[in-house]
């Protein structure tokens, strides 16, 4: 099975319908790399869609940009623990912060595609590659909490290898074509959200011909990332519900 990322991420922005217009979404960053202009780019045309403004400010003005009703911190950026630290938790879109409110946007966009492809993570073993703050840690506190056994896999800790026996993997390295099909179990779920620029394009972990092994695969682009940019939008509802008291 092949995720159309597009398709539900079209029906999480229908369920948010009107409910955002007239809001804000500051967006913390530093120009200039073509990968982070493409990323908020995309944000920038779903909140068109949803009537939200985005507004673009750079660390040093990191006050302001908490003014508005939710705040992304877009990576890389310098000081980025430092900005976290210092963002409140009301305002945390991303689920960044260590008392965060809602769960971050690929977390979401997993465990939306765990329940609609049917897998149920618990005692399944599952892998997680990369241990960043948008994937591999959310990815891997998730699958925890589903009930799976989970390894991470990183430059310095365990190997590929564990992809074999594993029945989840999370690809999240950020490594274009890093996993081959020879490293994985036939009928695997194939969560790709290690997505990078090779080549002018948008490319994943996985190495496309891994659909032919996998049960459940998301491609890049169109899985996993048109996703967890509705779920940004979705987490915003929710802060936006809770500032106003609902």
């Amino acid at each position: 099975m092949i995720i159309d990322g597009k398709k539900i991420a079209d029906g999480v922005l229908a369920e948010i319908g009107e409910s955002l217009r007239g809001t804000t979404l500051g967006v913390v960053m530093v120009g200039g790399d073509t990968a982070t202009e493409s990323f908020v780019k995309i944000k920038t045309r779903v909140a068109e869609r949803l009537g939200v403004e985005i507004k673009r400010f750079d660390p040093t003005e990191f006050a302001h940009a908490i003014k508005c009703d939710g705040v992304i911190i877009q990576m890389p950026i310098p000081n980025a623990d430092e900005l976290i630290a210092a963002l409140p938790p009301a305002k945390d879109v991303d689920g960044l912060t260590s008392h965060s409110i809602v769960r971050p946007p690929v977390a979401e966009a997993i465990s939306e595609i765990l329940s609609r492809s049917n897998v149920f993570a618990q005692e399944k073993k599952a892998a997680v590659v990369g241990a960043g703050k948008l994937v591999g840690l959310p990815a891997a506190a998730l699958l925890r909490e589903l009930g799976a056994d989970v390894v991470v896999v990183t430059q310095t800790r365990g190997s590929l290898e564990e992809l074999k026996d594993a029945d989840i993997v999370v690809c999240g390295a950020g490594e274009p074509g890093l996993i081959k099909p020879a490293m994985l179990k036939l009928g695997v779920v194939l969560i790709d959200a290690g997505t990078s620029e090779a080549g002018g394009k948008l490319a994943g972990d996985a190495d496309p011909a891994c659909a032919e092994v996998a049960g459940v695969f998301t491609p890049v682009p169109g899985g996993v990332g048109p996703i967890a940019v509705a779920m940004i939008f979705k987490n915003l509802q929710a802060l936006v519900a809770r500032a106003n008291g609902k």
